[in-house]
């Protein structure tokens, strides 16, 4: 789940680390008023959970409260990479001396948690590593040891900071790493991470990533969740208990099991096609889960063909079909919808969709020729 902002400073705040005042504002009238009681300059901040508010003029830095007015009434209702903004954040200004980045997050290959420190802030990490790497430190946390004195002491030397500016930075750093992990964050980013002309050392942004999986822990956390900004499809897959998460392509895709859909979703990309989704339907899925997953995976518009990839374990695959023929007469879903089993049960399954099924249903028998008829006719939808 992701933070906004002004939510992730909050949590950030409760940790130890520094931030500028700021106040929320969902109108022009009331970013005027938090202007005039910070006074002087302000910043008038888009708040949306993507990147990329500063390149699409959703940050704006004024002088009085008459601009501040202005500028919300610019950013509000403003479309930043499809998220509508209904809100600013309306943020006392600071006299700043530098800038860096710093970010904790999952590096899964390595099942450890992966620091980044730079003292080239306020620009995309990614630039950094591709035009500056030796200006970009990474360091390797045991998560059984947790991070320790020495490696605090690593990064602030490799990046060359020395005096109160390394230590304020250190302490940051050990006050963000506890943030990490009593949040169970996958990611924790600050972008910039500034130093101030009177020796503070501040979080100027904040983008937080908190597991949803461990949510059940963190109630506060779970109350943040903003249910007018979820994506239409997320949120009724949530409703409805099914893992799904919304891609870019035209392929869509159902499981049972993460892995396999995992696994799924990269035989479609070998097969040329570009997955729309992940959905896992769970266990021993019923007519009505299939039925529900099918209409949440059929109502993206850009969904041209539907890949529907089951191994039978727990669930036999003659359930599976007949759970797939029951959900099919429910939902009169017409686009092309093809079908693997495998596992128990599965030429049992196969016989029965292929006594039954309707026009629009392909089966195959394995996965490589699932996503490649599935890939066929969702080129062919296109056209």
């Amino acid at each position: 789940m992701d933070l906004y902002e002004y939510q992730g400073k909050n949590l950030l705040r409760q940790f130890g680390i520094e931030t500028l005042e700021g106040t929320v504002a969902r109108s022009p009238e009331e970013a005027k008023k938090a202007a005039e009681q910070f006074g002087g300059t302000v910043a008038v901040k888009a708040q949306v959970l993507t990147g990329g508010r500063g390149k699409a003029g959703g940050i704006k830095v004024v002088h009085d409260p008459a601009d501040a007015e202005e500028a919300a009434r610019q950013i509000l209702g403003m479309d930043i990479k499809g998220h509508e903004v209904r809100q600013v954040l309306v943020e006392a200004g600071a006299a700043i001396a530098s800038e860096m980045y710093l970010s904790i997050t999952v590096d899964r290959a390595e099942k450890k948690p992966l620091i980044l420190f730079s003292t080239e802030g306020g620009v995309d990490i990614e630039e950094v590593a591709e035009t500056k790497p030796e200006a970009l430190v990474k360091i390797h946390v045991d998560p059984l040891l947790g991070l320790l004195p020495y490696e605090v002491r690593e990064l602030t030397f490799s990046a060359g900071l020395e005096g109160d500016v390394a230590k304020a930075v250190g302490k940051t750093l050990q006050n963000l790493y506890k943030a990490f992990t009593e949040s169970d964050a996958s990611l924790v980013e600050i972008n910039p991470l500034v130093t101030t002309e009177d020796g503070r050392v501040l979080a100027l942004d904040a983008k937080v990533t908190v597991d949803n999986s461990s949510l059940f822990r963190h109630q506060n956390i779970a109350e943040l969740h903003d249910v007018e900004a979820a994506d239409p499809e997320e949120q009724r897959a949530l409703e409805a208990g099914l893992q799904y998460v919304k891609l870019d392509g035209d392929v869509g895709i159902l499981g049972n099991g993460a892995g396999l859909v995992m696994s799924t979703l990269d035989v479609v990309a070998q097969a040329g096609g570009e997955p729309a989704n992940f959905c896992d339907v769970g266990g021993g899925a019923n007519a009505e889960k299939i039925s529900e997953a099918l209409d949440i995976v059929t109502s993206n518009r850009q969904v041209k063909s539907v890949l529907f990839n089951i191994f039978g374990g727990i669930t036999r695959g003659d359930e599976v079909a007949r759970g797939l023929l029951g959900a099919l007469e429910r939902s009169e879903i017409n686009l092309p919808i093809v079908v693997r089993l495998d596992g128990t049960n599965a030429e049992e399954g196969r016989q029965i969709l292929s006594e039954n099924t309707p026009e629009n249903v392909y089966t195959e028998e394995t996965m490589l020729d699932a996503a490649r008829k599935a890939v066929e006719l969702a080129h062919n939808g296109r056209g």
